[in-house]
């Protein structure tokens, strides 16, 4: 099966082309450093000739608000429209838990209307919301970081997920028939606050309940999973530890 991975030359994308590859299918890894740049369209249809699966786990280079809107906007629109031409018969992509309860947050906008895109659009999907990566939670730490050095994060619950997971997930999901929405996480709920004082146990964390989540409003149901969730079999407690 031919299955081009939009954004496979990133951390998510890599290990998904690498994993599709060993299970025998020809995964391409479609990036501007590989010919294919979806804001412009670039090389899109040569990639996506005899394509049977896309896969989109791209990210936004820029997360001010209109810049990530139109970063969304544009590249699924240009990808909905090369698939259409192509005969592309599933689309996957890689979104986020939660994005529609934190409308207030300029990022989860620009994941809604992309989602809203391809529910509209043309191609059979399958849209994955995944709670935050393991890997993601040192960086929550920097970007919550003050002046004066402390680190102000919510004690809000969420379920975080290890990359891998997510990477077999997505294996799973690409090489099966469009399933809609579906969310994935991680086996462990845990306060946004402890998690980052295991993974970053130098940073001096201050609990904040009003912190909120890049921008948004928060609440222990806004960043888990729900009923029904596929869930991953690492644990947070062992990423630490590694």
């Amino acid at each position: 099966m031919k299955i081009v991975i939009i954004g496979g030359t990133g951390q998510i994308g890599s290990k998904l082309v690498d994993q599709l590859t060993a299970q025998g299918h020809e995964a391409i890894a479609a990036a501007p450093s590989t010919g294919v740049n979806t804001l412009t369209g670039e090389g899109l249809a040569d990639v996506l000739a005899g394509t049977e699966v896309v896969v989109d786990v791209t990210n936004a280079p820029s997360w001010e608000d209109q810049a990530v809107l139109d970063f969304f906007t544009t590249s699924t629109r240009n990808q909905l429209a090369a698939e259409a031409e192509a005969g592309v018969r599933h689309h996957v992509a890689l979104s986020i838990v939660g994005s529609r309860k934190m409308a207030d947050s300029g990022y989860m906008r620009a994941k809604i209307a992309q989602e809203d895109l391809i529910i509209d659009g043309p191609t059979p999907y399958t849209i994955v919301h995944a709670a935050q990566f393991f890997e993601f939670v040192p960086w929550i730490a920097q970007a919550s970081t003050g002046e004066d050095g402390k680190v102000r994060v919510s004690p809000r619950l969420f379920q975080p997920i290890a990359v891998d997971d997510v990477v077999d997930y997505l294996a799973r999901v690409a090489t099966g028939e469009p399933a809609g929405a579906v969310e994935i996480a991680g086996p462990d709920k845990l306060g946004i606050d402890a998690a980052v004082r295991a993974a970053v146990p130098d940073a001096d964390v201050v609990s904040d309940p009003a912190a909120g989540y890049f921008g948004a409003d928060v609440d222990d149901e806004s960043l888990t999973a729900g009923a029904g969730a596929w869930l991953g079999k690492r644990r947070f407690a062992d990423f630490v530890a590694r």
